[in-house]
């Protein structure tokens, strides 16, 4: 798991996903939904080990996560979870839909 805390850092990972798709991860630390979801991305990486996974503060990295509410047009949510592919949003979900078996599932649509 990276940490996105730079604007650099996001155009990089999306930059990545030309390559492979990778997961972006809006977490809040102050809401027990999220915490719940961020336990589900980490069992994820035992599901998905080659798959990158890139976690916004939504706290302390407002400026990202804003930026990417802006770039792929989607309401911001907290949590939330991207699947991009090829610099596009494959797959997102939020609150209770972000679990290992629907990231997991998205991605594998991938192919």
């Amino acid at each position: 798991m990276r940490i996105l805390e730079s604007l650099t850092d996001l155009d990089d990972a999306v930059g990545r996903s030309h390559a492979q798709p990778i997961v972006i991860f809006k977490h809040s630390a102050t809401c027990g939904t999220s915490a719940m979801a961020f336990e589900e991305l980490k069992e994820l990486i035992g599901l998905e080990p080659a798959t990158e996974i890139f976690v916004v503060s939504v706290q302390r990295g407002a400026a990202v996560s804003a930026e990417i509410a802006r770039r792929f047009e989607l309401r911001h949510e907290s949590p939330q979870a991207l699947v991009v592919h090829e610099g596009r949003v494959a797959w997102h979900a939020s609150h209770f839909h972000v679990t290992r078996e629907e990231i997991a599932s998205a991605l594998a649509a991938i192919g």
